[in-house]
């Protein structure tokens, strides 16, 4: 893997542990069947959900959907930086309320899994690590160093401390079955060397000083992971629903059919804890944002399992191309390619992983009221310029003196820049002479750019470093590798912008900008014409835009047959006031406000299919095609249920009436387009 690939790990050295205690409400153990809740075996599946990628305005209705959608439990990773960006400085407040989310989540009725880390990865800001601990004499982070462990330790044992104060671990009668402590190191363990299994084992007497350890995966398919201990559960703590987005990277998506292959094949493998990364990815805040670039056998095989004289089986076809057909106690099943059936007495198949029944909503942006109009609606901009002097932050200047006869006055030459981070911005005596940036798998660069020096006076070259996210893990060695510890541009804030602004000769194409405008409408915002930068909505940063680099990828066009690759702003609620809301952008590139617009976001178009066995209708969301053999009633029966909020129909001939053609009714399409409210 690249240093700043995925936080990938097909077998991880992490460390679990469960509280134990003598009496509690909730007995909580487990062995290589799973996990045991008052002595009875569960499957758990759960999702993840971060908390400080929402709001707590969110986090009831979040948690409500997760629960409809079959889950049993939450997981929760717990970032040290957002809760002690300075040493010694806690903050609990507001989206980093962690107890309050966890009290929501029993509230619901769910389990929750605690990943306290203090190393998360996440694709946040350094892994999680607050940036003071990079700082501190002698440190070096994830492994066998004093310093390290000794504030390791320290927070780990007050998020274990606060946990049990509210009565938060399941064996208090609080929700968490589960909590961990590290995370995957098994990337990276070897940079380490014995230093690294030093580290590990200490981890693993920690863990123990709470309670017992085990070792769990991530990846895209854990079937084929095995415990490190015999007697230890089967647990996937990761399994990549999706994937997250670089700046300049396609759209990730994972096929529905591919993700339920995955999990149904995780089960028929033993596995007994399952949890989908992520459930709800939400929005990376500020500058939360990881680094950098930062905006997820070909055989088949049965299992036949025993429990109590009762059987069930599995039927796995890992080929990617061909179905196949199995024998299995004098009957015949065909399993698809790249699908997993379930038989729950090996006879009957109730459950097939290419055909799931799903849905898919495709979103469209419709244009604000205020914006609709035969003439173009003007957003009333504000602007500022920003000067580089104010920027001394990532400002590296060099000076050099020319006398009358040097060779090089007046001439043109080449300014060489060799950098790998992340962006350089380059003047010479105050004018920008250029602007250069890597890629999310190629950090290094050349800069060159053609210049011409003064003679007779000092001249000045500035470069300006910008950061976008700091380096969230390490592949090649020790993750407090910092690139360039926090660039000049990301350290700006909106705040005390109070004088300076003009309301006439709105700039376009100019670098280093502040635009405001004022809104009384909610907003959904389209920086289409930006170039890059930072965004506020009444103070509150929103994140990092960048329009200008990004390509669409993977639609619903996609095979879900074959391994998973991922080659391919929201606004809560509670930032918005009624009396007016203020947008203010920090325009680094160049770009202009003029093409900015106020949008509504909303279900244009809705599809959703039932289990697939006939030649009924084909297509794919957008384009379905009538089959070779209808139902009469369809269409009529479906147009009854419209306006309806939600609806469930039997789709069968006792429903729809008979087909005509000796087939029961085995495929619904259904595609809906929604009129604009």
């Amino acid at each position: 893997m690249a240093i700043f690939g995925p936080c990938f790990a097909a077998v991880l050295s992490v460390v679990s542990f469960l509280l134990v205690a003598s009496a509690v409400p909730l007995d909580v153990s487990y062995d290589e069947r799973g996990i045991k809740l008052n002595g009875q075996s569960r499957i758990i599946i759960s999702g993840s959900i971060h908390y400080p990628r929402s709001t707590p305005e969110m986090w009831g209705d979040l948690i409500k959907k997760a629960k409809e959608g079959g889950l049993n439990a939450i997981e929760i990773y717990v970032f040290w930086n957002a809760h002690e960006p300075l040493y010694r400085q806690y903050d609990f407040e507001g989206n980093k309320d962690l107890v309050r989310f966890i009290k929501t989540i029993q509230d619901a009725g769910l389990y929750a899994i605690l990943r306290i880390g203090p190393y998360v990865c996440a694709e946040w800001n350094y892994g999680g690590f607050p940036v003071w601990l990079h700082n501190l004499p002698g440190v070096e982070l994830r492994t066998n160093n004093t310093v390290y462990q000794n504030e390791m330790k320290t927070f780990v044992t007050l998020i274990v401390d606060m946990m049990q104060k509210h009565g938060l671990f399941a064996i208090q009668g609080g929700p968490i079955i589960v909590a961990q402590i590290e995370n995957e190191y098994g990337n990276v363990e070897w940079a380490y060397g014995n230093n690294g299994k030093s580290y590990i084992n200490w981890c693993a007497q920690l863990a123990e000083s709470y309670g017992v350890q085990i070792n769990t995966c991530n990846g895209y398919y854990c079937d084929q992971f095995s415990p490190n201990n015999p007697k230890s559960p089967k647990w996937w703590t990761e399994n990549w629903s999706g994937w997250f987005k670089d700046w300049g990277m396609k759209d990730p998506h994972r096929t529905a059919e591919d993700l339920a292959f995955a999990v149904a094949r995780f089960f028929q493998y033993g596995g007994s804890l399952q949890n989908y990364y992520m459930y709800h990815g939400g929005t990376n805040f500020d500058r939360t944002a990881g680094g950098p670039y930062i905006t997820t056998s070909y055989d088949y095989d049965g299992t036949v399992y025993m429990y109590k004289g009762k059987q069930s089986c599995f039927l796995g076809n890992a080929n990617q191309n061909q179905d196949f057909t199995v024998n299995l106690m004098g009957s015949s099943h065909t399993v698809q390619a790249w699908s997993v059936s379930i038989l729950p007495d090996c006879y009957t198949e109730v459950y097939n992983t290419a055909k799931i029944n799903s849905q898919q909503t495709v979103m469209v942006k419709l244009p604000n009221e205020a914006d609709d109009q035969t003439e173009p609606y003007e957003l009333k901009w504000d602007w500022r310029p920003e000067h580089l002097e104010s920027l001394h932050h990532g400002v590296a200047k060099g000076a050099l003196d020319l006398s009358k006869n040097d060779s090089l006055a007046g001439k043109v030459i080449t300014l060489h820049v060799h950098t790998n981070g992340h962006i350089v911005h380059a003047f010479v005596n105050g004018k920008h002479v250029g602007s250069q940036w890597g890629t999310s798998d190629h950090l290094e660069f050349i800069m060159e750019k053609d210049i011409k020096l003064k003679h007779g006076k000092t001249n000045w070259i500035s470069l300006l470093s910008v950061t976008v996210g700091l380096q969230r893990r390490g592949d090649r060695g020790p993750v407090d590798q910092l690139v360039d510890v926090q660039g000049g541009l990301e350290r700006h804030e909106e705040k005390g912008l109070q004088h300076g602004w003009r309301s006439h000769n709105l700039p376009s194409n100019r670098l280093f900008v502040w635009y405001k405008v004022k809104r009384n409408d909610p907003m959904v915002v389209d920086l289409q014409g930006l170039g890059k930068g930072t965004a506020w909505v009444n103070g509150h940063n929103i994140g990092r835009f960048w329009p200008s680099y990004g390509e669409d990828g993977c639609t619903a066009t996609c095979d879900y047959r074959g391994a998973y690759k991922s080659d391919k702003y929201h606004i809560p609620r509670s930032f918005l006031q009624d009396d007016g809301n203020k947008l203010v952008l920090f325009e680094e590139f160049g770009g202009t406000p003029l093409h900015v617009r106020f949008q509504t976001v909303t279900a244009g178009t809705i599809c959703a299919t039932t289990d697939e066995k006939m030649k009924l209708p084909t297509g794919i969301c957008g384009s379905y095609t009538r089959g070779s053999c209808e139902a009469p009633n369809t269409l009529s029966v479906i147009q009854k249920k419209v306006g309806q909020e939600s609806c469930t129909l039997d789709v069968s001939e006792n429903t729809f009436r008979p087909t005509g053609c000796h087939q029961n009714v085995s495929r619904l399409a259904v595609e809906a387009t929604c009129d604009s409210p």
